[in-house]
This record gives C-alpha cells, structure tokens and sequence, in this order.
C-alpha cells in the first residue's frame, strides 16, 4: 500500500530487541477498523514515538494464519456469545522468513489476552501433528477437544509492527486482509486497515492518537469476522459493526465484486 510509504521514514527496530521490551503475551489488546489512508496519518503522528520492526530491510511482512475448531463451532461460539472463558488455536506462518508457531489464545480472570506458543513445522500449518494436539490438549480449556480440531479458516495479510514510545506499547497496522474457508469460500476487507494496539495495561500513546482523531474500538476479529461474512447461518450480532465496513465475498474464482447485501457485505458474482 504506497498509502503507508510514512513507514519508510521510521528508526528501525530488531526482533529481538521488540520481543525482549515487548512481547506482550499477556496484555490487553484494543482493535480498531481504520480507512488506510487514516492509518497513514496514525503512523505520520506516531513517527517521532515509534520505530518499526525490520527484518533483512523488510518493514512489512506477510503472514498467514489457519485457524480450527471443533466441528460444532466450539471456539466461534463462545466468541460469538462473548463467553469470558473462550480460546482461539491456530497457526500463524511468517511466510517471509519460514517460521510458524502453533498458539493458543486465551483470557485471563482480568480480561486480557494470554498467548501461549509452541514451534511448529510450516509444511505442516494446515494441521495439527500429534506434538501439536498435546500441546493444545494441556490447555484446561480445551483438554479432550484438541483431538477433533480441523481447520475452520485461513486468513493472510500484510503487516507492520511498531514498538511506541517509553511504555513499549506494540502497534500493528494490518492491510491486504483476506480470509478462506476449505470449502473456497473467500473473502477480503476492502480500503481497510485493522490496527491494534497492545499494551501491558492502561491505554497507549497510539490510543489517544486515535480517539483524537474521531475513532473507538471495534470489536473485530479476523477469524470470527470474516467466517461470519462467509457463513451467513452462524450468529454474528458481536460483530455487526465490524460487517458494515466492505467485505468482499465470492469463491476461490471470483474476480470482482458486484453488489452489497444488508449488512454491508460485497457479495461477488
């Protein structure tokens, strides 16, 4: 996107360096829907408290994430119904650099987002070996579940990372948001970047960046979101905000968009 060229103008920053001020695995994370030329200005008013993650000259990478559940839609569901003790399993491929980890992300009695992480062959992100599935299986909350998680849904996108300011808060500026299901169902956010903040605690510099310029939370979430533009028939009400924005649905051969449905969806013919 030459929209986030400001990206460029940035001090750089190490991985390692990020993930030992700010790896974060349990923080709380504010998510907001941003049109990507905002975004630019977020990053434009964040420049001189920031530097961006880079890696072999690389400030924007792209990812891929393949998320399972049960066949009843265990991990979708309590999402969907805002349970307080609910998880997320999948595997998130750094496609440009060939690492991908298994993780689980859960809640904490306070709210915030637990993040456990366990090595994982790439060749093998679509599924769960048996490593993969003891791994999931110590996690209280989905015990003898582990052994029946399949594939729900793939989502890619491209990413940049910011390290923001002396609370070493992370921002990330996701675009190019696409999502599938093994069906080939697909489909993508369009003309949107999803940025979220992750800090340890109180509201970060970027927060404020953002509330000042007119904008709030959004409950948005790749996985949840986007299979509930793709399966109509599941319930959907905690994301109907999130569904206003443009999401551009059709299968594996749709090219172009054509139309809107009700709750703002594209719907490709």
């Amino acid at each position: 996107m030459n929209e986030l060229v400001i990206l460029e103008r940035l001090s750089p920053v190490g991985l390692d360096e990020l993930d030992a001020t700010a790896a974060l695995l349990t923080r709380r994370d504010r998510k907001y829907l941003v049109p990507v030329a905002m975004a630019a200005e977020v990053v434009e008013r964040l420049a001189d408290a920031s530097r961006v993650l880079e890696i072999d000259g690389r400030r924007r990478f792209h990812y891929e994430s393949v998320y399972f559940d049960t066949p009843e839609h265990c991990s979708y569901l309590a999402a969907a119904r805002r349970r307080p003790r609910r998880f997320k399993v999948r595997t998130r491929s750094y496609l440009d650099t060939g690492r991908c980890l298994l993780e689980i992300k859960t809640r904490d009695p306070r709210g915030r987002t637990v993040k456990e992480r366990h090595e994982h062959p790439i060749e093998l992100r679509d599924g769960l070996d048996r490593a993969g599935r003891a791994f999931v299986g110590r996690c209280e909350l989905i015990g003898d579940q582990s052994q029946v998680l399949e594939p729900a849904l793939t989502t890619r996108y491209t990413r940049a990372t910011l390290l923001v300011g002396a609370a070493c808060a992370r921002v990330t500026i996701d675009t190019d948001v696409g999502a599938g299901t093994p069906d080939g169902r697909r489909v993508r956010l369009v003309g949107m970047a999803i940025i979220e903040t992750k800090s340890g605690g109180p509201p970060s510099e970027a927060d404020r960046i953002l509330w000042a310029l007119g904008l709030r939370p959004t409950r948005v979430s790749k996985f949840c979101t986007s299979l509930a533009a793709l399966r109509p028939e599941l319930p959907s009400n905690a994301w109907t905000q999130a569904l206003r924005h443009r999401w551009a649905v059709g299968d594996a051969h749709t090219r172009e968009t054509v139309a809107s449905d009700d709750r703002g969806l594209a719907l490709a013919g």
